[in-house]
């Protein structure tokens, strides 16, 4: 592990809302919202009556009758988000994007052009101000993981640099949901053994953690606590999954809702893949209550694939089962779908027309390779004359979606 504070950690400030201010001068300083029926994001003074990314527009409002919402402009944050991290890499080909707004770097290298860390990171963070417009917050710390929480620690619109000889000092004083990895149920789950801080966590024993937590993940927020993060910075990371996910409140666990949601979300993770032609092998769903539970069902199937209604399919059946597995919840408020085990150089291997069970479900049948052909000309026609010009069955009828599909390709990895 690195002895020296050289990885940065450079995260835009409330990017989304600060790129509407941008576009339009007359809602700087004022509290303003993006989205609708659920806030996608909020600007840091409509964050300070606590209005929240995905709460809903109706409590936003309460929280805030001053509250301005604004449509996105999913276009220019693309172009923007894309602008900042061009600056970063300026500096040093080591840098690793993590989403649109946000990015590690490795200065070790370029300090002898460029200065130290700390003054790298102030002049990345003078020249996204200047060039683009932004703020953006920059932390700097031996370790990705120390790095991220300084940055976080910064903002707004700031630079935090952890001394190696004083990191465990900085780190154990904070909150625990700074870490990776804790996230509002960890978080709840570590405040009822009276694990409130970095610290306290730090001090926990392992054996405590693992049967909190489970062995992987009581390890891993071990390690962290002691700022033990031997990840390096990869500068050309591939996806090693696709996903999507569709929050669509409180309906019930019913096939007219079920499958419509389960079409679109396939839609868009399926063309994704062919996009790349990296077809996966395990569909992995995502079904959560009302109650805000939440279940998981995956299956590794003997080929890959990457057609939508196969997709589709198959994730409508981990569903079923999970609902068969429990009966006594009538209602969902979010489905999700994911495919990993991508793979990186395939070829269609074509099969025998057996009268299989399966035989729809199988990419290299007569009835699988009819769904890629038609799956093929979809792609096409999209490609000429945009997503909404064709789609695929009740998916095609317009579900009901909080949150535009724009906005949840801003956050896709690349495949």
């Amino acid at each position: 592990m690195a002895t020296a504070a050289t990885i940065l950690h450079a995260d835009l400030d409330a990017f989304y809302a600060s790129v509407e201010q941008l576009l339009d001068p007359s809602l700087r300083g004022r509290p303003i919202a993006v989205g609708g029926g659920v806030v996608l994001a909020a600007s840091y003074e409509a964050k300070a009556f606590g209005v929240r990314g995905g709460m809903p527009g109706r409590h936003a409002r309460q929280l805030c009758p001053q509250l301005t919402f604004v449509g996105g402009h999913f276009k220019d944050y693309q172009l923007l988000g894309d602008a900042a991290i061009k600056v970063i890499g300026d500096f040093t080909p080591l840098v690793e994007r993590i989403s649109i707004d946000e990015a590690f770097a490795d200065v070790a290298g370029c300090t002898h052009l460029f200065g130290t860390p700390a003054e790298i990171a102030k002049t990345i963070r003078q020249r996204v101000r200047m060039e683009i417009g932004l703020g953006i917050s920059v932390g700097v710390a031996r370790t990705k993981h120390l790095a991220k929480i300084a940055s976080q620690v910064a903002k707004p619109d700031g630079l935090v640099v952890v001394d190696p000889d004083t990191e465990l000092e900085f780190l154990h004083h904070l909150p625990v949901e700074l870490m990776w990895g804790v996230g509002p149920v960890t978080k709840a789950q570590l405040a009822e053994i009276g694990v409130l801080t970095i610290g306290h966590l730090a001090k926990t024993p392992g054996w405590s953690l693992e049967r909190l937590l489970g062995p992987a993940a009581g390890e891993k927020l071990a390690a962290l606590a002691w700022n033990r993060d031997p990840r390096e910075i990869k500068s050309h990371r591939r996806a090693g999954s696709a996903g999507a996910q569709s929050a669509i409140g409180r309906k019930p666990a019913e096939e007219r809702v079920i499958r419509p949601t389960l079409l679109h979300l396939a839609d868009r993770i399926a063309t994704r893949l062919r996009a790349k032609s990296r077809p996966g092998r395990t569909v992995t769903v995502r079904v959560r209550f009302a109650d805000l539970s939440s279940v998981t069902r995956s299956v590794t199937l003997d080929a890959p694939i990457s057609a939508t209604m196969i997709l589709a399919e198959v994730a409508e059946e981990l569903v079923r089962a999970i609902l068969a597995d429990h009966p006594d919840q009538k209602t969902i408020s979010l489905l999700a779908i994911s495919v990993s085990h991508l793979e990186e150089h395939w070829d269609l291997e074509l099969e025998l027309p057996l009268e299989l069970q399966d035989e729809a479900r199988r990419p290299g049948t007569r009835i699988g390779m009819a769904r890629w052909a038609a799956d093929c000309a979809v792609d096409k026609i999209r490609d000429r004359f945009g997503w909404d010009a064709i789609g695929y069955g009740p998916a095609a009828l317009g579900i009901s979606r909080s949150v535009p599909d724009e906005f949840r390709k801003l956050a896709e990895k690349d495949l």
